[in-house]
């Protein structure tokens, strides 16, 4: 099955279905589950560890899928220097065509990848920077809703209003992002003017999904109500699953004056990992989104696109059977 939009036409995939960069899930295994159905699969960079790391990443994918996968190349200032532009090269000589960059914008890559036809994908949180991602030519817009895991920015505008809001102002394709798990999310985004969706915390609970079962089955267990923002007094919100490490957080920065040494060791990258191999649910930060309120199950990446799909394309024919001459 194939559905066309501009989101399939510039990245060369079936379906306009995106795969989140996702910290700890971005492997082999998931992205090459996911584009094996059609959709677009997506290797973390930061992730495999180092530029030698993600070189042997994407051959283990191309193993796997001989359909299309990107990689996420998130871009953010670190106590340690990041050797992004190694990272860059490692992308460029893999062979992969489409790169998701998030965090700051990607203005010094931008040369080398247009120049090895790369397509590059942004992530941001606001119409502003979309229009400034538009302007130093990036191809395609991924616009996340204060719903989403991660970095909703500061803005608070949920996808209904942002989604649309983004399409009247750009001219590129658009990615809608943030609480979408469904048949009726997908069909939500087109309609709202978004050529496709990404989706994060929804292919976290899945078969393929490399983390522990008890975590995935936590994605059930949870609902709409499930997470928390953390880090909101420090400017940086971040929305992750409600655990008592996450509401700690969240009383520490509550006091007037904390700062991020107060918590730094409660947020922790490696406390967050173990958590996720071990399957201790309180363990560490757990990323996952508002759509937690929408997933029943973990089914495999292909079981899920199929019913999603179907259920977007019904959804369609039953607003169309609404109409009257």
């Amino acid at each position: 099955m194939k559905l066309k939009t501009r989101v399939t036409e510039t990245l060369g995939i079936d379906l306009p279905i995106v795969m989140g960069g996702l910290t700890f899930y971005g492997r082999a295994e998931l992205a090459s589950a996911v584009s094996n159905t059609g959709c677009l699969g997506m290797l973390t960079a930061l992730t495999t560890g180092s530029p030698e790391g993600l070189a042997r990443e994407i051959e283990r994918c191309r193993t796997m899928t001989d359909k299309p996968f990107g990689v996420n190349l998130t871009l953010l200032p670190t106590i340690n220097p990041v050797p992004y532009d190694e990272y860059r090269r490692a992308i460029i000589e893999g062979g992969v065509k489409i790169v998701e960059t998030a965090g700051r914008a990607p203005t010094d890559h931008m040369p080398e990848f247009k120049e090895n036809g790369i397509k590059v994908i942004h992530k941001v949180s606001s119409v502003r920077h979309a229009v400034s991602a538009e302007k130093i030519g990036v191809d395609v817009i991924s616009i996340d809703g204060f719903e989403c895991a991660g970095h909703p920015g500061e803005d608070d505008v949920g996808a209904l209003v942002l989604i649309p809001a983004t399409a009247d102002k750009v001219s590129i394709p658009i990615i809608a992002s943030g609480g979408i798990g469904d048949g009726r999310g997908l069909a939500a985004a087109l309609a709202l003017g978004a050529d496709g969706v990404n989706m994060g915390t929804r292919f976290c609970a899945t078969q393929e999904a490399p983390a522990h079962p008890s975590i995935k089955q936590r994605f059930v267990d949870l609902d709409e109500m499930g997470t928390n923002l953390i880090f909101r007094s420090l400017n940086n919100t971040a929305r992750v699953v409600k655990n008592s490490i996450s509401d700690e957080v969240v009383s520490r920065l509550a006091v007037p004056g904390a700062q991020f040494d107060q918590v730094a060791e409660l947020v922790a990258g490696s406390r967050g990992r173990e958590a996720l191999v071990s399957g201790d649910v309180d363990g560490g930060i757990i990323w996952g989104g508002q759509v937690m309120g929408l997933i029943r199950d973990l089914p495999t990446c292909a079981e899920l696109i199929e019913r999603m799909v179907s259920d977007a394309i019904a959804r369609n024919e039953a607003f169309s059977n609404m109409i009257e001459a």
